[in-house]
């Protein structure tokens, strides 16, 4: 194993539940319930429909995108500030550098959000590379982000292990043919994650030294 490649949203900072909560907020206004499982397909991917799409659907009228989608933009952004690094991060780059393997982030999001909160909390220097959805055609599921971010590394993609907290998100790491570490969160938690190479409930219990000598297996591609 040569290096780490993170997910972002999820799984360094929750970001996931400011999201969901503050949708269902505006569903709730409006007299519907947004459910988690409805929620879900959207995670970790970046090809989405605006949600205020099935808002629009579930009320049967035409509603104001932008203005709806501002408003509650701004409750969003102001809860995820909010947000701590996740259990297990901060000591889990700590022991990547420490046994001096390389560490990349590879996210559906845009640039600019990945790196306010990577600046935020103060870890932005951790990570040799990031790569979002600015530097790629296809986002998750597709491999593109996981490639492009072991390509600016200069490790083999099967050399790497990917730590996804989404369904699409694991899906995209076997398609690239990398050994996948799957992190569920509280609006995850629930999904098939069988694809996975390695089921975690946090960061905190992931140990390194252990996957070096058990793993990965260069001739695994997940089938």
């Amino acid at each position: 194993m040569d290096a780490l490649v993170f997910d972002f949203d999820g799984l360094i900072v929750d970001t996931e539940w400011p999201a969901f909560v503050t949708v269902a907020e505006v569903f709730g206004a409006h007299g519907l319930e947004l459910t988690l499982a409805q929620w879900q397909d959207r995670i970790g991917r970046g090809d989405n429909a605006p949600w205020t799409e099935l808002l629009a659907s579930m009320l049967g009228t035409d509603i104001d995108h932008i203005l709806i989608d501002d408003e509650r933009r701004a409750r969003k952004n102001a809860l995820t500030d909010a947000q701590p690094l996740q259990p297990g991060v901060l000591e889990l780059l700590e022991e990547a550098d420490r046994l001096g393997l390389a560490t990349a982030v590879a996210s559906s999001s845009p640039y600019g959000w990945v790196r306010h909160h990577l600046d935020r909390l103060g870890i932005l220097d951790r990570f040799a590379v990031v790569r979002t959805r600015d530097d790629v055609v296809r986002t998750k599921p597709a491999p593109d982000l996981f490639l492009a971010a072991c390509e600016a590394l200069g490790v083999a993609a099967h050399r790497a292990v990917a730590l996804e907290d989404s369904v699409h998100g694991v899906a995209a790491a076997k398609a690239a043919r990398m050994y996948c570490v799957a992190v569920p969160n509280r609006v995850t938690s629930g999904g098939d994650f069988s694809a996975a190479d390695l089921l975690v409930d946090s960061l905190e219990a992931l140990e390194l030294a252990g996957l070096l000598v058990t793993g990965p297996d260069p001739t695994h591609d997940g089938a």
